[in-house]
């Protein structure tokens, strides 16, 4: 039974048996590279259809709104996941581009046994676990057993969500903190090459997610996270903060950072900067602050 958010290559290598293992490398190089190399038994996610709705203004949502929760757990029975299914999850950019974000959405809907593959799909092909070349739209991965229903949670999703009023209050209170996790370069609106308009949001302090990870691309210690965490969050804790990042994806790298140090209640504000940039709200700068 799982029961971390984190496992190791060598530990999927054991309990591969019963496990649902989820390849979320994203976009269409992410699908190229499933279909060049998988690991053996393991569904590809896709950020834009599955962990996401298209169609939207980013203005209203974001580039990455969530789906549906009624779908979002449609597709987790259609994927074979059930409440005591365990379920492992892996990309090539230690766990940000979306590993992480499948990982919160299944824990949103109140599944807990989900984890990351810490360092990727490079950790288990180092490991020497066995992969699969079969392209994405064969019979063999096309072919899924008998479906189960993922139950919904009824009072909707279980993890703190924001949107923009709340981060708009959350930024104005000196009991909350807003935690911007995108590189320093494009909080300080030196350069935004995704959204219209560069900057972020006017008080929010700057945590690049890439300080989650070591030299390897793995999660550092539990200890170590905590102890820079907590000083992001200063004196607000981590139930009073509110983490953004472009589109709500590697926001939730920070979330597991967060949840691996023992830092639980942090709001994901889904929209994020693509959101909040195409509003009236205010925005900073470097040059503005």
């Amino acid at each position: 039974m799982l029961t971390s958010s984190l496992v190791s290559a060598s530990w999927l290598a054991a309990a591969a048996e019963g496990v649902v293992v989820l390849d979320v490398r994203a976009g269409e190089a992410g699908r190229q590279a499933y279909q060049e190399s998988h690991l053996a038994g393991a569904r590809w996610v896709d950020l834009e259809t599955d962990l996401a709705v298209t169609g939207q203004e980013a203005a209203d949502g974001g580039r990455h709104p969530l789906p549906a929760l009624e779908d979002w757990c449609r597709r987790l029975g259609e994927w074979e996941i059930g409440p005591q299914t365990d379920v492992v999850l892996y990309d090539d950019s230690g766990g940000a581009m979306a590993a992480a974000r499948a990982w919160w959405m299944i824990r949103a809907v109140g599944h807990d046994r989900v984890a990351l593959l810490d360092g990727g799909f490079n950790a288990a092909v180092a490991a020497g676990l066995a992969l699969d070349s079969a392209p994405l739209e064969s019979a063999e991965a096309a072919a899924l057993p008998a479906r189960v229903d993922y139950p919904c949670p009824t009072g909707g999703w279980v993890l703190p969500i924001a949107d923009a009023d709340e981060v708009e209050f959350r930024r104005l209170s000196r009991d909350s903190v807003v935690v911007d996790v995108r590189s320093v370069v494009r909080y300080r609106g030196e350069k935004e090459n995704l959204d219209p308009i560069a900057g972020h949001i006017p008080g929010a302090v700057n945590d690049p997610y890439e300080s989650n990870l070591d030299e390897e691309g793995r999660f550092q210690p539990a200890e170590k996270l905590r102890a820079r965490l907590e000083g992001v969050l200063r004196e607000a804790g981590s139930d009073n903060a509110v983490v953004y990042c472009g589109s709500g994806v590697t926001a939730c790298h920070t979330l597991l950072a967060l949840h691996i140090a023992g830092l639980e209640g942090a709001a994901l504000y889904v929209g994020s900067w693509s959101e909040w940039c195409r509003s009236e709200r205010p925005r900073a700068s470097i040059h503005s602050d």
